[in-house]
């Protein structure tokens, strides 16, 4: 089979516009075996969660964790 050439920005952009498809195709994420409308949920919970977690900590907790993942960045760059 030949190789198909990286740069061509058709193949790119027809790539693309299959990923998106697949993401928003109820067909397409059936065939991966989930439930779209759980996919769907889903979606909307993950945007909802994290600002309502935000809200219920305490000050003390939000920096205690901001601390920890911190320490957690800068021990990955050294």
């Amino acid at each position: 089979m030949p190789k198909k050439d990286a740069d061509d920005p058709n193949l790119f952009a027809k790539s693309v516009l299959d990923q998106i498809i697949a993401k928003h195709d109820p067909e397409a994420i059936r065939e991966q075996g989930k439930d779209p409308h759980a996919v769907v949920r889903g979606m909307r919970g993950g945007v909802k969660g994290g600002p309502a977690r935000a809200q219920k900590l305490t000050a003390s907790k939000r920096k205690s964790i901001a601390q920890k993942a911190a320490r957690s960045r800068w021990k990955k760059n050294r």
